[in-house]
This record gives C-alpha cells, structure tokens and sequence, in this order.
C-alpha cells in the first residue's frame, strides 16, 4: 500500500479514526468494481488495484486544504491515488443488499434527526428546530424512495420495467400493428355477420307470412282434403268387399243368409243391392273403436308408393299394428277356414307377420285408405266428429247421401223423402260448419 501523505502538523490518527475510516472505506466499496483504470494522465509509478471487494489497504486519498480526508459518502466514480474505480452493479442481490443498507443508514440518520429535534426544545431552539424538521423530512422522502426502489427490485424479472431495446420495441409495433389488423378483420366480419342476419330476418318474415298463409289455406282446403280422403275411403271399401264375395261365393257360402245376418228386413230394390250390406259390415269393423283413435304420422305410410312395402318396412309401427288388429276382427276364423282350408294366413298374422297373398294384400289397401282417414280425422286441425244415422230415420239431405246410382229407375219414380235409412253402408263426418253426408240405402 502507497504512504499517504499529510500534513507535519497531523498527529497519528486514534484508533476511534481509523475505525471510521474504515467504516466508511467499506460502505463505499461494497460494489464490485470491475477494474481499475488509469487516468488521462497516467502515471507509471502507480501501481494496479486488484477489483475485489475484500481489499481494504487501497488508499482512496483527496488533499484538501493540506489534509488528507477518505471521499466515502458519493456513489460516483472514487479516485484513489489518481485512478478510478467504477462501481458497477451486476446483480439483482447486489441492488437488494444496497437498498437494505440504505435503509439501516437512513433509518438511523431519521434517529439522529429526532434526537436532534427533542435536543432543539430545551433550551428551545427555533432554528434548530427548523433544521432537524427538515432532516426529518428529508430521511422520510428518502425511505419512500427506497420503499419503491424495493418493490421494483423484489418484482420477478419479467415484470421490471427498464430500458427497452430497440428490437423489444420494434417487436411491439409489429404486435401492435398485427392486432390492429386483426380489430379490423373482425369489424369487417361482424358488420357482414349483421347485414347477413339482417337478411335472414328479413326471410324468416317472409317464410312467416307464408306459413301463415298456407295455414290459412290449408284449413279451408282441409274440408275439401278430408271429402277426397272420404271417398278414397269409400272405395277401397268397395274394391275390398268384391274379392270377399267372390271367395265366400267360390267357397259354398249362402250370400243371402249371410246378408240377413249382418242387417235382417231390409228390402233391396236389387238383387246387385245386396253387395251393401258387405261393404256395411266391412266399414263397421274398419271404424270400429274411432273415437279412441289418437293423431298419428302418415309420413311412413305415404312415402311409399305399395302400402304393403310399408309393412315390410316397419312390421311393427303403428299402422302394422291396425292392419294385423283390424284384419283378425275382419275375417272371421271360419270364414278364413272355408277360404283356404286352414288357418295358416291367421296363425301367421297372429305371429306379427303380414302375409303376401292377394286378399292379404288388397285388404291392407282397404286399410291404408282408412288408416289416413282417421288420420286426418283425428288431426287438431280438423278436428273431425263422426256420426252414425240410425236405422230407419228418414232421409235428409243435408247429413246423407245414397249409395245407389241416379239411373236406377225405382228411386226416380219415387221421391227420396218417402224412403227411409235401411243400411248404413258408411258413417258421417262434421268438420265445423261441414257436413260429411253419411252413404246410406234407402229402403221403403
């Protein structure tokens, strides 16, 4: 270690100056510096520090006025012997272990200042006074900062704000560039999402109004829907009941006792006219148990263009269920016995099946055209009554119709009011004000 020089007049310093001496030595150089450097002027008799913060017999010498003082109390770049040491701070502990003896010296200047300010009162000093409040003020100013400093250092890395590179800036911009984009594609999709709803409520009015307007349309041409259904029904009734004649002929049968058993005292006009009472019985048991009916789909009925296909399709839907039910109340088991000599087809519709045989077949055609009548009956759009004429009442214009042809001679001679209900071949419809006539033969 270089000799310091000092005054002839300097006394061998105390040991209470050489501890201070030292305490303010090391506070100063609690930084790591990272070398020492020469000045501009450099002189080759100095000697190089070492840049550990260990060494503590480096003399940091200013002269002044004659006398040699230790420069402790300044952060900045400390000459010693005509170098300088720059303190560099390389840490996040380094920083830490500044803020905290920062504060221990702040805390303990704020002490002394208070003491002071207790001193200044006796004997009372007002300018003494004055100065140890403004210290006071000072050393707490001084702990606010390092109360911030502190939270910033004790933040993790990645949330300390400092200085910004000028690519960490760049990147940024582009960021922030990019999201702008983004704002504007997505106000541009949002404005054309708007205008594409405003269309689709625009569509959805007008799909309301002709919803409304077939609705509308089609209660009125309900009546007319259920009138064709009626008279599909009619039919099929017809068709069915020849090819049951023809085998109940084929077999033996006696008609006209058969006829008598279904409605007895009947006068026909016709020997032809008996066929009535056939289609009478079948539409008796077709629409037997009506009124219990419930609304049901016809979409798996009317897609196929066979209704047998419908069977085979769904062997066991609901109207599967009305054709098995519907044909074992039909046909009785001996008239089925006579038919076919067993009772094969009956075992096998028992079983759940559905036979393809001609009669089999041309009676679920029957069933079909009923099937969608009651359908359509038992709709809460219609909202279909059924009625029956009794036997005997006298003909009415307005809730019957007759069954037998115009040019039957016997009916023309005669005016239909002397004629009387003698079968009631098929039931009749009321749908609100209209009047589905019931089919009827007249008998005097």
């Amino acid at each position: 270690m270089d000799s310091v020089k000092t005054s002839s007049s300097s006394s061998k310093p105390s040991s209470n100056n050489i501890s201070d001496i030292v305490y303010r030595f090391a506070k100063v150089c609690r930084l790591r510096s990272v070398g020492v450097f020469p000045n501009e002027n450099p002189n080759p008799n100095h000697h190089h520090y070492t840049n550990t913060t260990t060494t503590t017999n480096s003399s940091c010498i200013s002269k002044k006025n004659g006398s040699t003082e230790v420069n402790s109390d300044s952060t900045e770049s400390i000459e010693c012997s005509d170098l300088k040491i720059h303190p560099v701070i390389e840490t996040h502990e380094d920083v830490a272990a500044i803020a905290i003896l920062k504060l221990f010296d702040t805390i303990s200047a704020l002490k002394l200042a208070y003491i002071q300010l207790q001193e200044a009162h006796i004997p009372y000093d007002t300018d003494k006074i004055q100065v140890a409040d403004d210290q006071i003020v000072s050393e707490l100013k001084t702990l606010s900062d390092i109360k911030r400093s502190f939270k910033h250092i004790s933040k993790p890395k990645s949330e300390r704000s400092g200085p910004i590179s000028y690519q960490e800036l760049r990147d940024q911009e582009l960021r922030s560039e990019k999201m702008k984009s983004e704002v504007l594609s997505k106000d541009a999709e949002i404005l054309k999402l708007k205008q594409e709803v405003k269309e689709l409520d625009m569509k959805n009015q007008d799909l309301d109004l002709m919803i409304r307007q077939r609705t509308l349309d089609g209660k009125k041409s309900l009546p007319k829907s259920f009138a064709h259904a009626f008279k599909s029904a009619t039919k099929s009734v017809h068709d069915f009941a020849k090819p049951l004649i023809s085998l109940m002929k084929a077999s033996g049968w006696d008609l006209d006792l058969a006829v008598n058993s279904i409605q007895d005292s009947v006068e026909y006009s016709k020997r032809s006219h008996k066929k009535y009472a056939f289609e009478a019985y079948l539409s008796r048991r077709m629409f037997h148990g009506f009124s219990s009916l419930t609304p049901h789909s016809l979409d798996d009925i009317l897609r196929f263009k066979d209704s047998f296909d419908a069977l085979v399709e769904h062997p066991n839907s609901e109207f599967a269920k009305f054709c098995r039910s519907k044909y074992l109340l039909v046909l009785h088991p001996r008239m089925e016995s006579t038919f076919f000599g067993n009772l094969d087809q009956r075992a096998f519709v028992l079983s759940g099946g559905h036979p393809r045989t001609p009669l089999y077949q041309a009676f679920v055609k029957m069933a079909k055209s009923i099937w969608v009548l009651q359908a359509m009956a038992a709709s809460d759009d219609s909202k279909a009554e059924i009625f029956v004429v009794r036997r005997g009442a006298e003909f009415s214009e307005v809730y019957m119709e007759d069954v037998v042809e115009e040019e039957d001679d016997t009916l023309q001679a005669n005016p239909k009011s002397r004629f009387k209900v003698g079968i009631v071949v098929m039931p009749g419809f009321k749908l609100g004000q209209t009047v589905i006539k019931s089919r009827v033969y007249l008998t005097s």
